[in-house]
């Protein structure tokens, strides 16, 4: 006899696509379903457990790509540090050589 899956599993389904929803508005639950469900060839296939674990770790992917905000004196800095480098020859080399 095969075992059904649990009630819980899908509600949690359910609230993650809803936090989803919620974090990212102008992605669709399209979107979000199949880039979270990209590793699998067929979703037919793909239990509640599975799908859960694969919208978690999408959620947790798109919480790290957060954009950060650089100002543009920031950026000029950091521009104008790079071409400025010098390499000096009297420095120590830190492989010990």
């Amino acid at each position: 006899m095969k075992k059904k899956n649990s009630p819980t599993t899908y509600s949690e389904i359910i609230a993650l696509l809803i936090e989803l929803k919620f974090k990212y508005p102008s992605s669709n639950m399209g979107r979000h379903l199949a880039t979270a469900l990209d590793d699998y060839n067929d979703i037919w296939g793909v239990t509640d457990k599975e799908m859960l674990f694969a919208l978690n770790k999408y959620k947790a992917n798109m919480e790290m790509d957060v954009p950060h905000e650089t100002g543009e004196e920031e950026l000029q800095r950091i521009i104008e540090d790079g071409l400025n480098l010098s390499y000096s020859l009297d420095e120590p080399n830190l492989d010990g050589e």
